[in-house]
């Protein structure tokens, strides 16, 4: 009999305990979720920082001498290409019109631009991705301006 009652008591017990701590109140949940919630966030917070920090990777020495040289080789080729435009521009027996003249006028301006952001971003190198594809992409556009003034579209 005593180990009926015995057997009772804790199976009554555990079911007692297993009621109460079951049963979360509404404000337990809530905390529950708010504290996941701010979890959540710090954790988004972290990864947007490391983005910033990556985007903000200064170029190491030998990334930024590599890409320097390669971007002053383009800067000159487009310079001879300019050049030879205004010899041409200068010939007898062809016409160009002002529009042509500024255009030319427009991508030499270009040109010294881009070397003053180079010459400017070797003094202060910060945000190396973000300057790396600008530049690359204000290159690749001065060379296709450079391609479409050489064109004949007069056919």
């Amino acid at each position: 009999m005593k180990n009926k009652l015995f057997t009772l008591m804790i199976a009554t017990t555990l079911v007692a305990g297993t009621i109460f701590t079951g049963c979360q109140s509404a404000a337990s949940k809530e905390e529950a979720a708010q504290a996941k919630v701010d979890e959540a966030e710090q954790v988004l917070e972290d990864a947007r920082l490391d983005a910033e920090i990556e985007a903000q990777k200064v170029a190491s020495a030998e990334e930024w001498l590599e890409f320097k040289t390669e971007s002053e080789i383009k800067i000159s080729e487009y310079e001879i290409r300019i050049e030879a435009l205004k010899t041409q521009m200068k010939k007898p027996g062809k016409t160009f019109d002002d529009f042509y003249k500024q255009r030319v006028e427009t991508l030499e301006q270009k040109i010294a631009d881009l070397k003053t952001r180079m010459n400017d971003y070797e003094k202060n190198q910060t945000g190396w991705e973000s300057f790396k594809r600008e530049f690359n992409h204000d290159m690749d556009e001065l060379g296709s301006a450079l391609k479409d003034l050489t064109v004949d579209n007069k056919d």
